[in-house]
Order: structure tokens, then sequence, then C-alpha cells
């Protein structure tokens, strides 16, 4: 199948490692100019031509700064991600004072990135914008319910976005990722097994290898590439039809009848 994405101008806001990562590679490979913003202070760099600038997306002058320097740009993706770090079940185990930070982060880093991009999109009379979510929000998961809330709320947003920018050509989706080995899914295994007796606390290995057969129909992870593969289909032009759509990479986790 042809892309034909060569040329095009991709911004990947959480590009430094992750999923992020793996989509920018993605796209570079697919012959992309990209440009990253990560909080990560000096990140790995990418593959010419491609960089990584320093930047936190809840500091909405840095993000509109960000967009700015890009310039021209084609395609965005916003692919960041933060947990309270502690355990969420029940959620009375959290303070208030918890949420607040993960809501800034998932949800208003997320509006931050559109509107400071949209008005680009509109511009060029097309392109698109693609939002990570997570199955979380849309089970209700009790692992972390200020990101399952967050991520939820991010999944209305992209609706919302879908609805007003489509009369300008312009294409607004979320690609929700299930299981899959990253920082984020670290620190969720961190939490759960600190509340554990220590006798009862497994090994990640163990712990990962139990979550998965029990969540996953398919009972395998899920890769980085994938949602790499997913994001340059949805910017082509194969995928000028997907719109306001929150698509699930997640081994058959989430399915609504």
């Amino acid at each position: 199948m042809q892309l034909n994405l060569e040329g095009q101008r991709v911004a990947v806001l959480g590009a430094a490692k992750g999923i992020g990562r793996a989509i920018a590679e993605g796209f570079l490979a697919e012959g992309c100019h990209v440009r990253g913003f990560d909080r990560e202070a000096n990140p790995q760099p990418l593959q010419e031509p491609g960089d990584v600038v320093e930047g936190d997306v809840t500091d909405y002058a840095q993000v509109q700064a960000f967009a700015e320097a890009m310039g021209e740009v084609d395609h965005v993706v916003f692919s960041v991600g933060a947990g309270s770090g502690k355990a969420g079940f029940p959620f009375w185990n959290l303070e208030p004072g918890d949420w607040a930070r993960v809501l800034e982060i998932n949800l208003i880093g997320a509006v931050n990135a559109a509107h400071a991009f949209a008005p680009k999109l509109i511009k060029r009379g097309g392109g698109s914008m693609l939002f990570l979510v997570s199955v979380a929000g849309q089970t209700g998961s009790q692992t972390d319910p200020p990101y399952s809330a967050a991520k939820a709320g991010l999944i209305t947003f992209v609706q919302c976005a879908a609805k007003d920018l489509a009369p300008f050509g312009v294409r607004a989706n979320a690609l929700s990722p299930g299981m899959v080995q990253t920082d984020l899914n670290h620190s969720v295994w961190a939490a759960s097994q600190a509340r554990q007796p220590e006798a009862a606390r497994q090994t990640y290995e163990a712990w990962a290898d139990e979550k998965i057969r029990k969540v996953s129909p398919l009972g395998r992870w899920q890769q980085p590439g994938e949602y790499a593969a997913m994001a340059a289909f949805l910017a082509s032009e194969n995928g000028r039809n997907i719109t306001g759509q929150t698509l699930n990479i997640d081994g058959g986790q989430v399915m609504h009848s």
C-alpha cells in the first residue's frame, strides 16, 4: 500500500520515547519531515530530517512557540500521557489534589496543541490531528481514575474538534492503546505493588504476564510500531474519510456490542 507521505511535515508532541517516539520514526520512514516536542531534556535525536525540542504541553505559550517554529504543518500528533503515580482502587485511595496535574497534562495539554495548530491546518485546507488516548478512557478503569477521566474527556474533545474542523477538510481522530510496555505501564505496576505486602509483590514481568492474560482476548502485548503504522495510515489519503473516531489497538480489550 502506497501512503505517499513523502515531504509532508509532521509535529509530534511527546516524541522523546515510547509510542510517540515510534510514531515520529514511522513518519520519518515514510519520508516526512518530523519535529518533536517533549518535556524530556536532551532526548536522543531523531534521524534526519527530524529533531526534538524541549517543552511542556501544559504551557500554552511553549506549545504556541513550537507551532510557530514549525511553520507550515500537514499533520499533528499528540502522544502524551501521565498518570497519578498512585494506585487508584478505590478512588478514595487518592486525594482530590492528585487529579489536577493528571488532567492538565493529558487533557489540557491536548487542548493546547489543538488550539496552537488548528489555525495552521485550517489555513492549509487539510491535514490531520491525531490524539493518543487509552482504553482506560473507555472502560472506566479503576487503576488510575484521574487518568481514565482525562482520557475519556479527550475522546469527547476529539469528536468536538472533528466536527469543527471537518468543513475545512481537516480530520481529527483518537488512537487508543491497550497494553504496551512503556514507562507509563511500568508506573502502573510500581503503584500497584507499593500497596501490597512485601511477600505478595510481583516482579514487573510476572505482573505483566498475569495482567495481559486477564485483560486481552488475544493474550499478547501491543507494540509501539503498531501505533506508528496506524498513525501513518490515518495521515494518508487512505484515511481521508476517517474522522471523529477512536481506533483501538488493544488486542480486543475493548469491545462495544
